[in-house]
This record gives structure tokens, C-alpha cells and sequence, in this order.
């Protein structure tokens, strides 16, 4: 990556800054039953916007980034930067993500997944907006869902724009590399949740990439958001436009560290509505939510819908 280059280096290390962000303790601990009867008069209000983190995937075999065993604590994701700039990266990454893929692609909606497809059912909820890029709000019966920070099921390419599916260039990935995979002892506790995976550099340097379905170009990235990079635009018209018709937020399995969700929290009190909160640990929003529940994504849910 040139470094040398002002804007690059500054954005570089803004992302950085906000991958090693610390969530600490911003507000006084409430009673969780409280907290439980709170959320749910916010709900009878509704319809709430959801928004989800990394905690709700996490029963779903999918490793959060700044939990008790996150993923920050082995791998620091690649920023939007080195992506981009640093073609050796870029095919560090595609080896690793070739061998995790394989894990990412099977994993299932968890409990955490189907209750919020039921929230949704019974009108409780606006829509579902999420952190995750693993598809699972969809596939466990969401309707009105925007990744916020995209989908590891599609690749675009950054040379012409052409979009291709996941699988369809996993089968063209496992044409060029054959036994690549064999060769790998994989375990799945370390796939990290952008779906790559650390390998031995010996891996990295026998990986073949292939190229963009139109234009032939190996600068072919997931499409997700890395640190580093914007949102893109329609995505934060979809976002703004939920936050509109919804009465409160809902915070589900995040801690918010990263600026697009906790923009969220900022616009909810701004337009006057409450915000609650469940996550197991501390979150940035804490001093600004109603209610902030600490708990376990999935039962937590359970209780909600049993409530009423």
C-alpha cells in the first residue's frame, strides 16, 4: 500500500483508530427485568427499527469482532485501504477466504434469527437493518432487511463494476486450485466474520486467483464494507427512510463501536425516540439508550415474544 499517498494514509489510519476502538462502561447497570418490560412497551409502540451486530450470529457458529472471544484478540481485519491498494493483500485475502467461505456458507439461522423474522411477522417491527454480512436474517425469514454493510454472497469487481455471486466464483476458485483446500487443516473457531481465515504464508503463495467474468481483472473484492470505506448511498437512503416510519430503535448484538450504527442511536434521539438496547456486554450507546437490557441475544428475544 503506498503510504506515501496523504489520503490514503489518513483514511488508512482512521480505519484503524476504529477497529482498535475500546467499548467501556458508559452508563449505570439497570435491572433487567426492567430493562425486559421497557423493551417491550417500546415494541406495543411500534413498529420499532431493529438494528443487528455481530452478537446475533454469534450461536450461529459466526465469531463477533469485540466479544469476550472476538475475533480481535487472534486477526485484525484488512482495512478498505490495503484492500484496494495492496494487491498482495488483496490475494492474501482471496487464499484465506477461500478455505473460510466453506465454513461461512454453512452455517444456519440461529434462535436469535427466527425471533426477529417473528417480531417482524406480528408487526412489532419496521424492518431489520444489520451489521452482519452473512445473510442469515434473510435465510432464517426476515422481509424488510438492508445490509447495511453489504453480503459476502455477491463479489464485485473494482475495475468494471460487473457483479458476480459467491458461489459461482467459489467453483470457478476451486477449478484453478485443486486440493487447495485438502491442504488446509481448517478450524472453523478461527474463521473470522468477513469469512476469511488465517493461513500459513506457503498457503497464500500457491493460491491462484482468477479473474472478473467481464473484464478478466484479478481486483475483485466482496461486497462489503470494509473499515475504512463508505456506506454506500442508496444503502443510508433505505436506512433513513425506515428510521422515518419507525416510532424507537431496537439494538440487538451490537456495541455499536462503529460509527454507521451508532449513527443510528444518534438520529433516534435527535428525533425524540427511545433507543433500548440488548447486548451482552457494554455498548456506546448506553448513556444515550432508554433501556438497556444485558443479556443474551437469542433467549432474551424468546422471552419477548412469550411475553406477549
Amino acid at each position: 500500500m503506498d503510504l506515501t499517498h496523504l489520503p490514503i494514509a489518513n483514511a488508512h489510519r482512521a480505519a484503524l483508530r476504529s477497529i482498535e476502538r475500546v467499548v467501556g462502561e458508559t452508563a449505570p447497570a439497570q435491572d433487567p427485568a426492567a430493562a425486559r418490560r421497557g423493551i417491550a412497551a417500546m415494541l406495543a409502540d411500534g413498529p420499532v427499527l431493529l438494528l443487528s451486530g455481530a452478537g446475533v450470529s454469534t450461536d450461529s457458529g459466526i465469531p463477533d469482532y469485540r466479544g469476550p472471544n472476538g475475533s480481535l484478540r487472534r486477526h485484525r481485519p484488512m482495512t478498505y485501504q490495503e484492500f484496494r491498494h495492496d494487491p498482495t493483500a488483496r490475494h492474501r485475502y482471496w487464499a484465506r477466504s477461500f478455505v473460510g467461505w466453506r465454513h461461512m456458507a454453512d452455517t444456519a439461522p440461529n434462535a436469535a434469527h427466527h425471533a426477529v423474522a417473528e417480531m417482524e411477522r406480528r408487526g412489532w417491527l419496521s424492518g431489520v437493518v444489520t451489521q452482519n454480512v452473512d445473510g442469515l436474517h434473510v435465510r432464517g425469514g426476515s422481509r424488510a432487511v438492508v445490509p447495511l454493510h453489504g453480503d459476502l454472497g455477491r463479489v464485485v469487481c473494482l475495475n468494471c463494476g460487473h457483479v458476480e455471486a459467491r458461489p459461482g466464483l467459489d467453483t470457478r476458485l476451486a477449478a484453478a486450485n485443486p486440493g487447495f483446500v485438502e491442504r488446509v487443516e481448517l478450524d472453523p473457531a478461527s474463521v473470522n466474520p468477513d469469512g476469511d481465515v488465517t493461513l500459513a504464508q506457503e498457503h497464500v503463495e500457491a493460491f491462484s486467483m482468477v479473474g472478473c467474468l467481464n473484464c478478466g481483472s484479478v481486483e475483485l473484492k466482496p461486497d462489503v464494507v470494509y473499515f475504512g470505506e463508505n456506506v454506500p448511498p442508496e444503502r443510508k437512503r433505505l436506512v433513513s427512510e425506515l428510521e422515518d416510519k419507525s416510532t424507537g430503535l431496537l439494538v440487538v448484538g451490537s456495541s455499536l463501536a462503529v460509527m454507521s450504527g451508532y449513527r443510528m442511536v444518534l438520529n433516534a434521539e435527535r428525533a425524540g425516540k427511545p433507543v433500548g438496547i440488548i447486548n451482552a456486554g457494554p455498548t456506546r450507546g448506553d448513556s444515550r439508550a432508554a433501556w438497556r437490557w444485558r443479556a443474551r441475544v437469542a433467549p432474551a428475544l424468546g422471552e419477548l415474544l412469550g411475553a406477549r
